[in-house]
């Protein structure tokens, strides 16, 4: 599961999640130019694999159509792997995943992940419009995920079979921000990707979870855990601190109900918020994997996130506003690597 070229931090592959945000005053066209151009660079800079994720009704996230964007991507470059971090699949009929993902891997074979999670990555309303019901649901997710990979078996008796998708090898990962994902991955022993980008509270008991009930398989005979990080990299500590005013505006947003395009920094980001407000950003800021700094700042914070969770792979997000921003804090973060 690394690419060619992949390097590594201290042994560990460092991946990118894209959410392929839209800049307020800017539209999805130039967010997908962007996207393109950032995999182009992590390819040549020794990332392992490039993730884009789902999500719905959000005018600040241009992923919706997932499955397009990775083909997109994966179209643009050459030996990176390309998947979905991840594709929900209680929004989908398991039967058009597979021939979608079966469809990514003809094209680009040995390349294609398909990450899996099980929350609506939406609103229920929206969840709604996408499945016409609301009765598929994440607790049905181990008899979907179970449906989704019949479709990729050579199994020529089975009545509905997916072309392409019988008979490829395609990754399955499980993506979750609790426990459940973690306990499933362990029994079926497929790879885990843990949301510690948001959701840092339960990432070493769901680490815990799945390292001591992993059964090795066919598709993975130890456990492989991947971690996410919300990571701001900048030439200077100060600078990391006032790009990282655009993710700390977004989580306000997030908290507060609101949906909006992606924003730029700003001076004084004190300003914007109420006590509550600011302790919530601070609490959140202050998780081992969220790391904003200098060059030396990220080295030191990255290697005690590693030493601490002893990650397998760690997959980097970072939501910085200017494009050039972006590509330099992947740089930084590259120039660590061996």
């Amino acid at each position: 599961m690394i690419s060619e070229k992949a390097k590594r931090y201290k042994g560990i592959p460092l991946s990118i999640l894209d959410l392929a945000m839209i800049n307020e005053g800017s539209d999805a066209g130039q967010s997908f130019k962007n996207s393109v151009d950032l995999a182009k660079h992590a390819e040549d800079w020794g990332f392992n694999r490039y993730w884009l994720a789902e999500h719905h009704n959000m005018p600040g996230v241009a992923s919706s159509a997932t499955s397009v964007i990775i083909g997109h991507v994966a179209g643009e470059t050459k030996t990176i792997r390309v998947g979905s971090g991840g594709i929900m699949l209680p929004n989908h009929a398991p039967l058009v995943i597979a021939e979608q993902f079966g469809t990514l891997d003809a094209m680009y074979p040995g390349r294609i992940d398909l990450g899996l999670g099980r929350a609506p990555g939406s609103d229920q309303a929206t969840a709604y419009a996408l499945r016409r019901t609301l009765h598929s649901s994440g607790e049905e997710f181990p008899q979907q995920l179970e449906e989704l990979r019949s479709y990729f078996s050579s199994d020529s008796t089975a009545r509905v079979r997916a072309f392409p998708g019988a008979g490829q090898d395609i990754p399955i990962w499980l993506l979750g921000s609790s426990g459940f994902s973690a306990q499933l991955a362990a029994q079926l022993g497929l790879p885990f990707s843990f949301a510690s980008h948001f959701a840092p509270a339960y990432m070493m008991q769901a680490l815990q979870l799945y390292h001591q009930n992993f059964r090795p398989s066919k598709d993975l005979q130890k456990p492989h855990a991947m971690l996410g990080v919300n990571l701001i990299a900048a030439d200077t500590d100060e600078k990391a601190q006032y790009l990282a005013t655009s993710m700390q505006q977004q989580f306000l947003d997030i908290r507060q109900g609101i949906s909006k395009q992606f924003r730029p920094p700003i001076e004084d980001i004190n300003a914007t918020w109420s006590p509550y407000e600011q302790a919530a950003v601070t609490q959140q800021a202050d998780a081992p994997s969220v790391i904003i700094g200098g060059p030396e700042t990220v080295r030191r914070q990255l290697e005690e996130f590693a030493e601490m969770t002893k990650a397998d792979e760690l997959i980097i997000s970072s939501g910085i506003f200017y494009h050039e921003d972006r590509l330099r804090s992947y740089e930084i973060l590259s120039e660590l690597m061996d």
